[in-house]
């Protein structure tokens, strides 16, 4: 593909990476030439980041106008880089751009992208065939790499030897611990072998370029923040070439902090509640906290001292400190029971407003109650048992009521067969006389009457020693009844009511019989089948000996027991046996069956499933799909037409006359001819004419050759069902007769010349 031509040619001056230190000058030279046919107006001008603004010290971009004819090629135009003297070490990037908007607005802006690398003081100056090296991602303070914990952090560091000499190269990083890095040097292949020791260099042929992998993995423990270590590269052939350069790394702040509280007095007397706190400091910051309580009750009932109150942690390390607390005021400490429970929660603030966990370790300090032999307890027990027995009187005459809390289905809807169970919940149940229990609906029971004149009675109390009876009786006199069955099976629409008929108190206080009322509705569903959704064969004809292909469609395959095929013609023959297709768990048992059926949103595809066409005619084919959950019913759907099977076609194999199959013949009378034939096809009508009807489809036959033998013999044969054509073979016969003899004149015989001697002669005619 041919490249684009463009009507501006720039050439730039030095072309890739620019080196200097911080405080230099660095010049950039730039031509352009005007190649179209207009004259242009062109400007130039930079794009850089903050990093690079920061470097030169530039608010906007230096720009410069150009006016070139066509053909003309401009000045040199120069652009002056003044590198600040506090410029950090790193590598900047900046875009020239050159435009022309006015007169090639098509073919401009131009980008060229370029670097400008500073160099550290310490680094020596570069000649012209001095190694070089650069590192890949470049990085400086505004453009540094984040590390992550999780993985290494690898850099390229990308090495040039200019010379004409090989040289070998080894990477440090002076700043760094052995332990932060980890330097890869390309290997030859023959380090395994045993030929070569271990790669510790990069051997780089005259003109060549090379890669070393440098890969940072500070320890866990290293402190957040920015880091900038400096590599410095050796070169074998100038070991006194200082060549230096700067990698920006951002290790992002963890502030995992780990805190837990633990007990070592926590129920007291008279002395002070003991625990200790444990501070872990998991992340990689220094922490300096403070240490406090916080009370979870409404009151605060106690007086507490950290020691230390301060603590200061840096990452890895873990410190511990002591808390005392005091339960408050001395009034308050109870006089009965398990004792007062004072909740707190430590309370962590971190001097430098960091980040801390969004939970704190609570604690309990429980103050034991006062002795038991102190006075006062004993005028609280009096009291209590007066009041307590005032209170028992007082239930008795007025006792609560009965109350018919809750009255429900196990199940609201359930499956026909499935037998409705219901439950309630009585509180005060002591005061019941009896339940009645009545549906309304599609099978309405009689009323169940259960009487409680006598306590429980036996039909919800009793059960086997391996049963849980239905009614149970729990604290505060409730009686709780649970899976009570009806024995209403049949589906449709009930609904229970319950009557609780209270049973007659105290007279004094008597209330006349009461009954709580409560219904529930249940719905009883008939059971679900697999229905049939489509059922259809490929094509509504087959000739006999080909393969019925149908395909179904099954909804909720998991309630099939078996699949039948039935066929039928119209007088209500059957086609063959039914074919039955048996499941289990809505899995297929036929193994073929398995490969032509799929599974899918709870139905069952079965596609191309072969029945053999052995019998002609004409069939209706229907499936049936029996359920596995004991349903009576079972859904089926007939193919949408009758499917037509035509008999194999006939065809006239052969049909000679004397063995020959010549459709004119000449045949001598007086001589025999004898026809062969054979056809093959069912339900066919065979006719030899002018001889008759419905001769054997293999025969043969000798006939006299006279005058009288027919001038056409033809075989004829016929689909007696109509749905093929007739076919026919005949012969034209030419009979020749035999030829009438010549008649004889008489004859005179002439005697013979006898010899003189012979005393015979010739008789006379």
């Amino acid at each position: 593909m041919q490249a684009k031509f463009n009507p501006l040619q720039v050439y730039i001056n030095p072309s890739d990476i620019q080196f200097g230190m911080p405080g230099d000058s660095i010049v950039l030279y730039i031509v352009v030439t005007n190649q179209g046919d207009k004259s242009a107006v062109i400007d130039l001008y930079f794009v850089f980041d903050e990093g690079f603004q920061n470097l030169t010290g530039w608010s906007s971009s230096p720009r410069e106008s150009l006016s070139l004819d066509p053909g003309q090629n401009s000045d040199e135009v120069k652009f002056e880089f003044q590198i600040a003297p506090d410029a950090f070490p790193g590598t900047y990037e900046y875009t020239l751009f050159v435009d022309s908007p006015l007169h090639y607005p098509q073919d401009t802006p131009l980008t060229f992208p370029n670097q400008i690398k500073v160099l550290q003081r310490e680094q020596t100056a570069i000649r012209l065939n001095d190694p070089t090296f650069f590192i890949r991602p470049n990085t400086n303070p505004n453009k540094q790499l984040i590390f992550n914990f999780s993985e290494a952090l690898q850099v390229e560091v990308i090495v040039d030897n200019p010379s004409d000499r090989v040289d070998h190269f080894r990477l440090t990083c002076p700043d760094l611990d052995d332990d932060w890095f980890t330097i890869n040097y390309p290997t030859s292949g023959l380090e395994g072998q045993g030929l070569v020791s271990e790669v510790n260099a990069l051997k780089l042929n005259p003109g060549s370029q090379g890669q070393i992998l440098l890969k940072f993995h500070p320890p866990a423990d290293t402190i957040a923040g920015s880091y900038s270590p400096t590599i410095r590269l050796y070169s074998e052939n100038s070991p006194d070439l200082v060549l230096l350069d700067l990698v920006y790394i951002q290790i992002p702040t963890n502030y995992r902090l780990d805190i837990e509280l633990n007990t070592i007095l926590g129920q007291v007397s008279r002395s002070l509640g003991k625990y200790e706190l444990s501070l872990a400091n998991r992340g990689n910051i220094v922490r300096e906290l403070i240490l406090s309580l916080k009370n979870r009750d409404e009151e605060e009932l106690y007086t507490y001292t950290f020691e230390p109150t301060e603590v200061r942690l840096i990452p890895s390390k873990s410190a511990i400190a002591n808390l005392m607390v005091k339960p408050k005021p001395w009034w308050r400490r109870p006089w009965l029971g398990t004792g007062l429970v004072v909740n707190f929660q430590v309370n962590i603030k971190d001097q430098q407003s960091l980040p801390l966990p969004n939970t704190f370790p609570q604690g309990t300090l429980i103050w034991k109650p006062r002795p038991w032999w102190q006075f006062l307890l004993l005028i609280l027990a009096i009291l209590g048992l007066l009041g307590g027995i005032g209170f028992i009187i007082l239930r008795i005459l007025n006792p609560d009521p009965l109350r018919l809390e809750s009255f429900e289905p196990n199940n609201s809807r359930i499956t026909e067969g499935d037998e409705v169970a219901l439950s309630w919940k009585i509180q005060h149940y002591k005061q019941l006389q009896k339940l009645v229990l009545t549906s309304k609906g599609s099978q309405p029971i009689q009323p169940i009457t259960y009487d409680f004149s006598n306590g429980i009675p036996q039909s919800l109390g009793k059960s086997n020693a391996n049963e849980i009876p239905p009614c149970q009786v729990e604290e505060k006199q409730e009686l709780i009844c649970s899976n009570v069955k009806t024995g209403v099976r049949t589906k449709g629409n009930y609904t229970f009511e319950l009557q609780a008929i209270y049973r007659n108190g105290i007279q004094l206080f008597s209330r006349k019989d009461q009954v709580a009322t409560k219904t529930t509705p249940v719905e009883i569903v008939e059971k679900e089948i697999a229905r049939v959704i489509n059922f259809q064969a490929d094509k509504t004809q087959y000739t006999k000996g080909e393969n019925i292909l149908l395909s179904w469609t099954i909804d909720r395959p998991l309630l099939l027991a078996q699949i039948q095929l039935i066929g039928s013609a119209d007088d209500g023959t059957s086609y063959s046996e039914p074919i039955t297709y048996k499941f289990n768990q809505g899995n297929i048992a036929d193994p073929k069956l398995q490969k032509l059926c799929t599974q899918q949103n709870q139905q069952l595809q079965c596609t191309n499933i072969p029945l053999p066409a052995f019998k002609a005619g004409k069939f209706a084919f229907e499936i049936k799909a029996f359920p596995n959950n004991g349903s009576p019913k079972n859904d089926s759907k007939k193919t949408e037409s009758k499917i037509a099977i035509l008999p194999k076609p006939f065809q006239i194999v052969s049909f000679t006359i004397n063995g020959s199959q010549q459709p004119n013949l000449e045949l001598n009378e007086g001589t025999t001819a004898t026809l062969n034939w054979r056809v093959e096809g069912e339900n066919i009508q065979v006719k030899l004419q002018p001889y008759g009807n419905n001769i054997p489809a293999v025969g043969s036959m000798k006939l006299p050759v006279n005058l009288a033998f027919p001038p056409q013999i033809a075989l004829q044969v016929n689909d007696i069902s109509g749905n093929q054509q007739p076919q026919q073979k005949g012969f034209a016969i030419k009979v020749i007769p035999k030829p009438e003899p010549t008649p004889i004149p008489p004859i005179n015989p002439t005697p013979p010349n006898l010899p003189p001697n012979n005393p015979f002669k010739s008789p006379l005619p």
